[in-house]
């Protein structure tokens, strides 16, 4: 007879349910994050149920060690996919298809019916869209979205991108129905709703090529010194209702995502470039926030409400920074006055806590086929910044009005833009290391740590630290995020903040004019859901965030292919146990010496608190910040992974010195 085993004592037999999300490891086994912080769940294969890597999962854990906290459970419920489309090779038979995806993930092949391939060829490259995967289903199954094969490999990698990240690559066939349906008609009757700016100035000032114009600036002088100052914003909402196929895809994306060659947007073409774009001498519908102040930039007077304007023309901000640089052009003294308010009320900002870290925005320059030429770095300048502080005021003044209304005594639930103060055990290495470049920190308050990072952000301006200082401060920062308890931004030194100016691209914006547009009709909505929707709309703002770095890995590996065994410049980025990562000067392209390279010069360790590499006989340091000579030896597009060589100071190679001589000739 046998017996069952029995339980040990450190083990619990009692069993309840968890919620998180399932990552699975290459071996197949699988563990349940718990958001709460209560440990991962291990899952073995047999007890998935029909969830993917990704998936929000329901489990039940049926055994945990009460000693280590270890727990195994079985997966009962797939709340919600992380992603829905992938991207690998059809495989046909006389009755029936298979979809292979390329993952490093375990997951089982998808069954597309033979009329869901949409001519695919065998072995095809493809991507699929999972339609469904019920409990009595022996595979899931699919619909073919797209056909790669003719496409060049940086398309395939895109999407690819977007697909893992748990973005979709196409619009359902009723979103894009429902979009098409949608007419831009300005009737009567809705214009006597609105307050009509069509008489007023008024402009976009966007990138060289963008479509999706989302906001715009009006200006009209009310008499000396004393101006009325119009942000306008598209108004989405009129056109996204809620409980809509459009909405509904709308908040499963959250975002756009922006990648070096393509926008994959949160709403069809129709509504984002067409009909909600603010473009030039046709009429709009908007969402504005409108100041009446004066040249001191003092706002005397807000009203918020449902407009229509008429765009006079479109700027991009290359002409703008041209105008301000030249002194000339078109609506020279609006532009030139509305600079000199942005720029007032930055130097404001900044003395009220706001901190001052600098931006560099890196985009490639791309052949006819999408592969990188070239790479230019871009700045903000104060075509950009003029933007940037009439948005900002705009976003404070609408989280301003909504905070001060209350229901019953209760806030409104409302997404507001948070962001935390620092992290003390994050900050005193910063602290630390700063004071090695003669930078001193005042930790007593959180204003007097942000008075302290500007000082610091001032004084560092051309200096050989000013690279290293500026983004390891940004790592101490915490991440913004939406959240319905306002406990303010402490990066822009705001008590209100929310996003309001950009609800063709992000899905909180949306959130936010149904509340106001509430709230201005004095019923405000009570979205018992809104904490929920705060989340997920945060982690697609990381997911999405991830796809761009991952795309911008992708190209910089694509650009540095063909440069294997050249030398190059480069910045010290990171340090770690296995090696250190230098981002090349001339073009930022970042990679990875091994510490298995360096050992042969030396044995190193990590000295964390100094953010170096030490060497142990030679005491060579290598630290964050510093410059040094590389080699690119490999250039993996698969794990989108550079790796480099250390060149020792005196070592280079007469190739490279030639090369170098060659070029300081022509």
């Amino acid at each position: 007879m046998k017996h069952k085993k029995s339980k040990s004592k450190h083990e619990s037999s009692q069993s309840f349910i968890l919620k998180g999300n399932l990552d699975i490891a290459r071996n197949g086994l699988g563990y349940v994050v718990i958001a709460e912080g209560t440990g991962d769940v291990l899952v073995r294969p047999g007890n998935f149920h029909n969830a993917l890597h990704g998936d929000t999962v329901r489990v039940k854990v049926f055994k945990e060690n009460i000693t280590t906290g270890k727990k195994e459970g079985k997966i009962t419920e797939v709340v919600s996919r992380q992603r829905t489309e992938f991207i690998g090779t059809i495989q046909l038979s006389t009755n029936y298809a298979f979809f292979i995806p390329d993952t490093d993930k375990p997951m089982p092949d998808i069954y597309v019916p033979l009329d869901k391939i949409n001519g695919a060829k065998n072995k095809e490259r493809v991507a699929v869209r999972l339609v469904r995967w019920d409990k009595d289903d022996k595979k899931p199954i699919g619909e073919l979205i797209s056909i790669l094969e003719n496409e060049n490999d940086n398309d395939s990698a895109m999407k690819e991108i977007i697909a893992e990240s748990g973005f979709s690559l196409s619009f359902s066939e009723e979103a894009i129905k429902e979009s098409e349906k949608l007419n831009d008609y300005v009737n009567e009757r809705e214009i006597k709703k609105r307050k009509d700016f069509r008489n007023v100035l008024t402009f976009t000032i966007d990138p060289v090529d963008a479509k999706d114009f989302d906001d715009a600036l009006s200006i009209k002088k009310i008499r000396k010194d004393y101006y009325e100052v119009g942000v306008h914003i598209a108004d989405v909402s009129h056109f996204v209702e809620p409980e809509t196929v459009l909405d509904d895809e709308a908040y499963k994306r959250a975002t756009s995502v922006y990648l070096p060659d393509r926008v994959n947007p949160m709403l069809p073409e129709n509504i984002s470039n067409v009909l909600c774009s603010l473009r030039p001498h046709e009429d709009k519908f908007t969402f504005s926030a409108v100041f009446e102040m004066n040249t001191k930039c003092e706002v005397k007077k807000v009203w918020i409400g449902k407009t229509i304007i008429h765009s006079d023309h479109r700027f991009t901000y290359e002409d703008v920074q041209q105008i301000i640089e030249s002194n000339g052009g078109k609506y020279l003294e609006e532009i030139l006055l509305l600079n000199n308010m942005a720029q007032k009320m930055r130097k404001e900002r900044f003395n009220n806590g706001a901190i001052n870290f600098s931006s560099q925005e890196v985009r490639f320059k791309l052949d006819e086929e999408g592969k990188p030429v070239g790479i230019v770095v871009k700045e903000s300048k104060e075509a950009h910044q003029l933007i940037e502080e009439f948005m900002l005021l705009a976003n404070k003044k609408v989280a301003e009005y909504v905070s001060n209304i209350e229901v019953d005594n209760k806030h409104v639930p409302f997404p507001y833009r948070i962001h935390d103060e620092p992290d003390k055990d994050k900050l005193v290495p910063f602290v630390e290391f700063s004071r090695k470049f003669g930078h001193k920190f005042n930790m007593s308050s959180p204003e007097k740590i942000a008075a302290s990072f500007n000082e610091l952000l001032k004084d560092v301006q051309g200096k050989p630290e000013q690279h290293v200082l500026e983004q390891l401060g940004i790592r101490t920062m915490a991440k913004a995020a939406y959240k319905t308890v306002n406990i303010g931004h402490y990066g822009l030194g705001f008590e209100n903040y929310c996003h309001f100016t950009s609800p063709i691209r992000r899905y909180p914006d949306v959130l936010v004019h149904r509340v106001v547009e509430s709230c201005l009709r004095k019923k405000p909505i009570i979205d018992k859901k809104m904490d929920e929707k705060c989340s997920h709309c945060s982690e697609r703002e990381r997911a999405a965030m991830e796809a761009e770095r991952a795309a911008n890995k992708h190209m910089q590996v694509l650009f540095m292919m063909d440069k294997l065994g050249e030398e190059f410049e480069a910045v010290i980025s990171g340090v770690a146990r296995f090696g250190f990562w230098a981002e090349t000067v001339a073009h930022k392209c970042e990679g990875l010496i091994s510490i298995n390279d360096l050992n042969d010069h030396d044995e190193f360790r990590l000295i964390e608190s100094d953010y170096s590499l030490v060497g142990r006989r030679t005491g060579k340091a290598f630290r964050m910040g510093d410059k040094v000579s590389i080699k690119v030896i490999s250039a993996n597009l698969d794990k989108r992974q550079l790796d480099y060589q250390w060149v020792k100071e005196g070592s280079k190679s007469k190739e490279h010195s030639n090369r170098k001589n060659k070029k300081e000739k022509n």
